[in-house]
């Protein structure tokens, strides 16, 4: 199929997790014949850093885009963390300088479980864009800032003229909405994956964002704290990802949480990093769906997962 002018050359998908050493490597020699990497340094202030801590130091050549604050989730009702609508997304892109041909490179401050469910969920948004060529830089900012030899820059971020608009394409499969969600509480056609913690899955804590605590009826647990090794600071070795999640049934999983953040970590391992096929993101989890008093909730211990 040939590419016409209204869609433009797209780059071919890309590792999802680039290690430090790859991108000192990829800055230091730039390859002609790869698509030039665009950095999007992604901290923010809930993480302890934003804009401050990349006027401070970042990667050279980085662009800062907030994941907090520059409209990578909207808020709709009591639901603060959906997916932007098509027109959103092409302004952020714009923003930011993404064009098909660029490599998207996801920095994080790397110091928190959370900072990479924050690269997830970025990552996710990109390629429900559209956007294959994508990757989270492994540790963030924290583990760059490891080897004293990289590269660092200062000051504010560049100002630079807005790019052409992106022509999105949401790819449906990677998200689950509340239809999707019930069909699956009523058929039991896809594994309902709580990324959340033990106390929040069981009902005895509630996010202030949904309205009832509980999780989804017939969900299963595994909380996205145990796919991360917290000594790395980074996802856990493959082989270990693997038998982590070999409890989860090979059917289509979708994963949840209570605004779609932390049920990021999940999904891209189960997607990306051991290529499940089948495997979507629910980015309004409990707090959209407690927002309608009829929709049912489970409280207290559940069964166990399902095995393949």
């Amino acid at each position: 199929m040939s590419n016409s002018p209204a869609e433009p050359l797209r780059t071919a998908a890309a590792e999802p997790l680039v290690t430090p050493e790859w991108l000192a490597n990829r800055l230091r020699k730039p390859d002609p014949d790869a698509p030039d990497p665009l950095i999007l340094d992604i901290r923010s202030v809930v993480d302890g850093g934003g804009r401050q801590a990349y006027e401070s130091a970042h990667i050279p050549g980085a662009i800062y885009t907030d994941y907090a604050n520059d409209g990578w989730r909207v808020t709709k009702g009591m639901a603060s963390g959906l997916l932007p609508e098509p027109a959103a997304l092409v302004a952020l892109f714009s923003r930011i300088g993404l064009t098909p041909r660029r490599h998207a490179i996801i920095v994080s401050a790397g110091t928190t479980v959370g900072d990479f469910s924050a690269a997830a969920r970025v990552y996710w948004t990109l390629k429900i864009a559209g956007h294959d060529s994508t990757s989270i830089l492994s540790g963030g900012m924290l583990a760059w800032g490891r080897d004293a030899t990289r590269p660092l820059e200062a000051g504010p971020p560049p100002v630079n003229p807005p790019s052409p608009p992106y022509p999105v394409k949401l790819a449906p499969a990677l998200r689950a909405d509340v239809g999707a969600v019930e069909r699956a509480i009523a058929d039991r056609t896809a594994v309902l994956l709580d990324s959340r913690a033990t106390t929040f899955f069981q009902g005895s804590a509630k996010s202030p964002q949904a309205l009832r605590p509980g999780r989804l009826p017939g969900a299963v647990q595994l909380d996205h704290v145990a796919a991360f090794d917290s000594t790395a600071m980074a996802l856990k070795p493959k082989h270990e990802l693997e038998q982590l999640f070999a409890a989860v049934s090979s059917t289509p999983v979708i994963n949840y949480c209570n605004t779609g953040h932390q049920a990021a970590t999940n999904w891209f391992v189960l997607s990306e990093v051991l290529g499940r096929p089948g495997i979507s993101l629910y980015d309004g989890s409990m707090s959209e769906w407690t927002q309608e008093p009829d929709r049912p909730v489970a409280v207290g211990p559940s069964e166990p997962a399902p095995r393949s």
